[in-house]
């Protein structure tokens, strides 16, 4: 399975998540992109699952879900819609 990204590091300082995909940092004030995981406590924030595709991240303590290329702000095509040459 092609894997959309390679999410190699997770950590939160309060409500600002920094990450490493793709071999790029970024840092994300999170109470931007979800008011659950603005209010989580810091184990809530790092009880989550990234997806085997590396499309997405998970928070199952809070219900929580969001994309990878909304969080860096890239569109990434999926794999199964891609044009076939």
């Amino acid at each position: 399975m092609d894997r959309a990204h390679n999410v190699e590091s997770i950590a939160f300082s309060g409500t600002v998540m920094q990450l490493r995909v793709d071999g790029r940092d970024y840092e994300i004030d999170v109470s931007r992109e979800s008011d659950r995981l603005a209010h989580a406590t810091p184990e809530q924030q790092l009880a989550l699952v990234v997806s085997p595709s590396g499309y997405g991240i998970h928070w199952p303590q809070i219900d929580e879900d969001l994309s990878i290329d909304g969080l860096i702000g890239v569109t990434h095509e999926h794999p199964k819609t891609k044009a076939i040459a």
